[in-house]
């Protein structure tokens, strides 16, 4: 297996790469759906459907009434999204082991920014990032680059392979790789995709683990 670089700044996927909302984000899909005359969907459908920022694929879903699916979306949402956020297992370890390691945290979700710097509020885990990137936050959003350029402003780093791409899905793989990261596909299942990760780990516990194999890999513990 090819080493992976000593990362400089690793930039992470939030929904499903570091916290579990697929319960929440199914809950207030479904009331949207069922409010604007459609069939729920199951929760592979929610999976597969939901990786882009709803600016991206609510026109798709509900066509000129995409507005105002947004605002029924919005507001199921709002009401669960605290107090159903789950960290997944790892995720708090790696984070903190890349702190201690001085590399550049930042995040680059297609969640709603609001949304996100409430829930990385909540976790107490806003000081650790060097930049919290969401959906709106930038001109488009993830696989666009625009969001991963604004997530290491400031910074000092290029953009390049010692900087990771993190993610669970298609679209961050994609997106890291248009943008010359290292990418990093964290999720159980088998993937298919045009988009292969440079490493695919099963979850947070395996990539603080091959986090740590980077660092020895390369003689620096």
């Amino acid at each position: 297996m090819t080493p992976l670089p000593k990362p400089r700044a690793v930039l992470l996927d939030w929904d499903n790469t570091l916290v579990d909302t697929w319960p929440c984000i199914g809950k207030a899909a479904n009331i949207t759906l069922q409010a604007m005359g459609q069939q729920p969907w199951t929760d592979a459908e929610i999976r597969e459907r939901v990786a882009g920022s709803l600016r991206d694929t609510f026109p798709k879903i509900y066509g000129d009434r995409w507005e105002e699916a947004r605002e029924i979306f919005y507001r199921a949402f709002e009401q669960v999204h605290l107090e159903m956020l789950t960290v997944l297992p790892g995720a708090e370890a790696f984070l903190k082991v890349a702190l201690q390691r001085n590399v550049y945290l930042g995040v680059v979700s297609n969640k709603t920014g609001k949304y996100l710097r409430a829930e990385a509020d909540h976790l107490g885990w806003t000081p650790w990032f060097g930049k919290i990137v969401g959906a709106q936050d930038a001109a488009r959003d993830k696989p666009a680059l625009e969001p991963v350029h604004l997530s290491l402003a400031g910074s000092g780093i290029e953009i390049g392979a010692d900087v990771w791409f993190v993610g669970d899905a298609a679209i961050d793989m994609e997106c890291g790789a248009a943008a010359g990261c290292t990418t990093v596909l964290v999720q159980a299942a088998d993937y298919d995709s045009a988009h292969r990760p440079q490493r695919h780990v099963p979850d947070c516990r395996a990539l603080l683990e091959a986090f740590e194999h980077a660092w020895a890999e390369w003689g620096l513990s």
